[in-house]
């Protein structure tokens, strides 16, 4: 279980294979880098270095009472980065994932070869099942979650202990939107991966009409595409990453 520190949290990271290297990012509260690594890693780590972490207060990763907006959690990527890979970085990103790695790509587009949003909510604050999230007891929250995932006891208290021991949720809702001229800007290939019957669906149509080098793929699902269509995200995110 690799472990990567700085400034005092400890940040779980995994490698696969190798060659020209990619991040991924999972979700919040059910997410954690088994989004990634049971789906698209190993078949991207045929042809790439794939560098996989999961996000502070997640998976194995240490659980700070704060640091969870976009700017620190940006942060953490970089750091992760700077320290298991040389040179640019293709980035993907799911959900709130996707959030932190445009704003690195925003931020740094000159170590970004490629960016792949896959249900990246904008603003952050205005996906529903966070919005729903934001509103309910940490019990409730429970009945948002993929069925696979409800009933694991680990994942109550994970989920408990974000809701009422940490900042995330108001970190959360502080999160503002990003620009049209931003996103405009935006200067990696971006794939923009969303699912007919999610929320979040005009936010890759908004992407689609703004970014300038888009490619806007719509497969069926909703918001949890990694394991709702992990074969066609899969085979999306190859063609995109090498092609």
């Amino acid at each position: 279980m690799p472990l990567f520190t700085h400034g005092g949290v400890s940040l779980h990271v995994e490698t696969l294979g190798a060659g020209p290297p990619v991040v991924l990012l999972h979700g919040l509260f059910v997410g954690n880098m088994a989004t990634w690594y049971f789906t698209a890693a190993p078949i991207l780590a045929r042809t790439h270095r794939v560098v996989l972490f999961d996000l502070r207060g997640h998976g194995r990763s240490s659980r700070p009472a704060s640091g969870y907006d976009v700017e620190t959690m940006a942060s953490d990527l970089a750091h992760v980065v700077a320290e298991h890979t040389s040179g640019p970085v293709a980035l993907v990103g799911h959900s709130f994932g996707g959030v932190v790695a445009l704003h690195f790509a925003l931020r740094h587009p000159e170590r970004v070869t490629r960016l792949a949003l896959v249900e990246a909510p904008l603003p952050p604050a205005s996906l529903g099942e966070l919005t729903d999230f934001l509103q309910q007891d940490p019990t409730a929250l429970l009945a948002a979650l993929p069925p696979g995932a409800r009933a694991t006891w680990r994942l109550r208290e994970r989920l408990t202990a974000l809701v009422t021991e940490t900042t995330l949720l108001s970190d959360l809702a502080a999160s503002q939107d990003v620009s049209d001229a931003a996103l405009s800007a935006l200067r990696p290939p971006l794939l923009a991966v969303y699912g007919l019957a999610s929320r979040c669906r005009p936010v890759g149509q908004r992407l689609a009409r703004l970014v300038p080098n888009v490619r806007h793929v719509e497969l069926s699902g909703g918001h949890y595409l990694p394991v709702e269509a992990p074969a066609a995200l899969t085979q999306a995110l190859v063609e995109f990453l090498d092609g």
